[in-house]
């Protein structure tokens, strides 16, 4: 697997597609690894919180979810890893690689998602827990949630609770001896897929603008985190061009 430092993470080099055939070639019985699918939100976070470092560093695969991120770095002459993002990964999984009969284990949608994942995919064996919000606050409920994983084993597990506890269960489940299968820290993904939220139009991803759509959609939820924490990215990625250079020149 090719990989490239981007802001401290080595992530891989490689297409969604590519990608979601590596994880479906992982025997369902192999021991617990994830996937996490940093932007430009969780690279914010990780300045501010180093100890979450560990998290993403544990996590056997790691892509760069953030198109803008890639356009700015390639404005800035960095070299930085292919885009894959985690709702085309999943949506290729889903489509492609999940079959009738296949279990499937599923954290932290609701009833409502639920009943649409069934209604789309009847004949798949579906395990869902939907844990209360502020798990992280909440060590019983987290343990909950992560033996509920450990104790249905399935050849995917998706994590759909938002950054960054997807992240932080994700790790907890592949602390235990017990967990089997391929965990996706996916987001909104499972949503995007079942229709129930609008993706932004494939132009607009390629331009690198999914983060504008997303704004217009939910504009309250979002305004802060895209009109003002995000924009740390383009100091992180200026100081990342300035070390690049540093090195080059004292090698």
């Amino acid at each position: 697997m090719r990989e490239i430092s981007c802001l401290g993470l080595k992530l891989l080099d490689m297409e969604a597609e590519a990608i979601a055939d590596l994880l479906a070639a992982r025997p369902a019985s192999a021991p617990f690894a994830y996937l996490v699918t940093p932007n430009a939100d969780h690279f914010v976070r990780l300045r501010q919180s180093p100890a979450l470092k560990s998290v993403y560093l544990a996590a056997h695969w790691r892509c760069l979810d953030s198109r803008a991120i890639a356009l700015a770095g390639r404005w800035l002459g960095l070299t930085l890893p292919r885009v894959a993002t985690g709702a085309d990964i999943l949506a290729i999984l889903l489509d492609r690689y999940l079959r009738d009969g296949d279990r499937l284990t599923v954290i932290g949608l609701c009833s409502g998602g639920l009943a649409a994942l069934q209604h789309r995919r009847p004949t798949i064996d579906i395990a869902h827990h939907e844990p209360p919000k502020g798990l992280l606050h909440d060590p019983n409920a987290f343990e909950a949630a992560r033996a509920f994983a450990s104790s249905h084993p399935a050849r995917f597990t998706l994590l759909a609770l938002g950054s960054p506890v997807q992240e932080m269960l994700g790790q907890a489940i592949a602390s235990g001896e017990d967990a089997t299968g391929v965990g996706l820290c996916i987001g909104a993904g499972l949503d995007f897929w079942l229709g129930r939220k609008p993706r932004a139009p494939r132009l607009l991803r390629r331009m690198g603008a999914e983060w504008l759509f997303r704004l217009t959609c939910e504009p309250e939820r979002l305004w802060k985190r895209y009109l003002v924490d995000d924009w740390a990215i383009l100091r992180f990625l200026v100081d990342e061009r300035r070390q690049c250079r540093e090195d080059k020149r004292l090698n």
